[in-house]
């Protein structure tokens, strides 16, 4: 082990000392590359330390060729284990130097195979955080075992236009990670011993290249029924033109034509097939030198039609606000809100123009369930429909408007006469509380006393109150206890 890691300290030391004798690249085509690489280096468990410091000897040779930084080709390096880990992001690094010194420097993790997880963290990096407009790769590094749930997030890598090269040094599941990686596979998934993982360094550089260098065309946005295609412009501002072609995979008679100035560098295809593989070729024409063909296949993600969500907001005890997305004006006709108190209320039906996502729904009932629908009629006949259920709020409890209180001048004991007035619409009764002198005690003390009466009794005469008590009356309803009013009985004992 020891002498392993003495030969990986010399493999690195000699790799610097090439890099600072090289300096700077030449202006050569490389030169012009330009993109954002995120290194997933598996770093659990399961990978030997011997393995792991192969996989960093690997990735240094494999990227010393590039000039890095901004402008150029920047790289991030995200570390697989229990938790994923950030080594080092895409700005840190802005040359070789650098980014040697830093993959010396790397301690390897250990843990669980949490792919799952460094996938999410390489989204973030790939796509919130990276450059919007220039080639993104994934370069996924890693034994093989236990590669996790990683199909899904992967696939909305790909569609968001990263390309996911695979190394798995022999023992990774095959069916997975060809689902994985972008084609070409040949050249993108790679299955390699360990201790001979240096025979693909050039192909695998290669294939980076192809993908973030000078004469390329890339999907860099999909949709349903859109693409964005974007290359590195090859003609003068001056001269030629580009001639750009795309179909259906399959169908000829489909295919459609489009000439570009010579200043494009993107273009956005529309009315587009749903879950249909096409491919798109743009042949920059002058008449100064021939340029090559660029060709790239692609596939549309499965159609979203509205209404895909609804969702409510602004409930109230009479209204609610229904909204709904996407807002598809040039596919969808109208669109038609269905509500009714759940389960058995009386359907009511508004009808919207395709301009507008939301409506709100009044005159409801208070405290009330509904089960509202919104359909939407689409302009090839088709009709779709989602379901939402919401309560309005609680209306508002009326409050008691006047309490009055009278004593009643009378030598057995302190009472008091309470007559008050309410809001009788919905009133269920009154609730009264009030403090009743204890005669057991030959002391001042009291205890708490109550009564509920019926909404015809809006008064009561209290006996043997305690001195200056507390009088209180709440009007109930069937929602509950309306703001109710204390008064204090000015009151004395005999």
């Amino acid at each position: 082990m020891k002498s392993f890691l003495l030969l990986c300290v010399l493999i690195f030391a000699t790799l610097q000392r090439s890099f600072s004798q090289t300096g700077a690249l030449p202006d050569t085509e490389l030169d012009r590359c330009e993109g954002d690489i995120l290194l997933l280096l598996d770093s659990s468990g399961s990978v030997t330390t011997l393995d792991f410091s192969r996989f960093l000897i690997f990735v240094a040779n494999l990227l010393h060729p590039f000039s890095l930084g901004r402008g150029h080709v920047r790289v991030a390096l995200v570390l697989v284990g229990t938790e994923p880990h950030l080594e080092f992001d895409l700005d840190v690094h802005g040359d070789q130097e650098s980014l040697l010194r830093a993959l010396q420097s790397v301690r390897q993790l250990q843990g669980d195979t949490n792919t799952e997880a460094a996938v999410g963290l390489a989204r973030r990096l790939l796509l919130l955080e990276a450059e919007g407009d220039v080639p993104k790769v994934l370069l996924w590094v890693t034994d093989g075992v236990q590669p996790g749930d990683v199909e899904g997030p992967m696939s909305e890598l790909k569609a968001r236009g990263v390309r996911v090269l695979i190394v798995s040094t022999i023992h990774g599941d095959y069916r997975v990670l060809r689902r994985v990686a972008t084609p070409p596979l040949e050249s993108h998934l790679h299955f390699v011993d360990i201790e001979s993982i240096d025979i693909i360094v050039e192909n695998l550089r290669e294939a980076i290249i192809k993908i973030i260098c000078a004469e390329r065309l890339s999907v860099v946005n999909l949709t349903s029924h859109s693409a964005v295609l974007q290359w590195s412009p090859v003609l003068a501002a001056d001269g030629g033109y580009y001639v750009l072609t795309y179909k259906p995979v399959g169908k000829l008679q489909d295919e459609n034509r489009t000439v570009l100035p010579s200043t494009s560098s993107r273009v956005e295809l529309t009315k587009l097939q749903p879950d249909t593989t096409y491919t798109a070729s743009l042949h920059p024409d002058s008449n100064q030198r021939l340029f090559s063909t660029l060709s790239v296949n692609f596939t549309t993600l499965p159609d979203v039609l509205s209404p895909a969500e609804v969702t409510v907001s602004d409930s109230g005890p009479r209204q609610i606000r229904v909204s709904w997305g996407p807002l598809q004006p040039a596919r969808v006709q109208r669109y038609v809100v269905e509500y009714g108190a759940f389960p058995s209320g009386h359907v009511q039906t508004v009808t919207v123009s395709n301009q507008r996502s939301s409506v709100i729904l009044r005159d409801l009932e208070p405290g009330t369930q509904y089960l509202i629908t919104v359909s939407a009629l689409h302009a090839d006949g088709r009709q779709r429909a989602m379901s939402v259920r919401s309560c309005t709020q609680e209306a508002a409890r009326p409050a008691l408007t006047d309490l009055q209180l009278a004593l009643m001048d009378r030598w057995e004991g302190n009472e008091v006469q309470a007559s008050w007035q309410a809001d009788t619409d919905g009133l269920k009764g009154y609730w009264v509380s009030w403090e009743r002198k204890d005669s057991r005690s030959s002391q001042s003390e009291s205890s708490p006393s109550s009564a509920y009466l019926p909404p015809s009794t809006p008064s009561i005469r209290l006996t043997h109150l305690a001195p200056n008590s507390r009088v209180c009356v709440s009007p109930v309803y069937s929602s509950g206890r309306g703001e109710g009013i204390c008064c204090t009985a000015k009151t004395g004992g005999h």
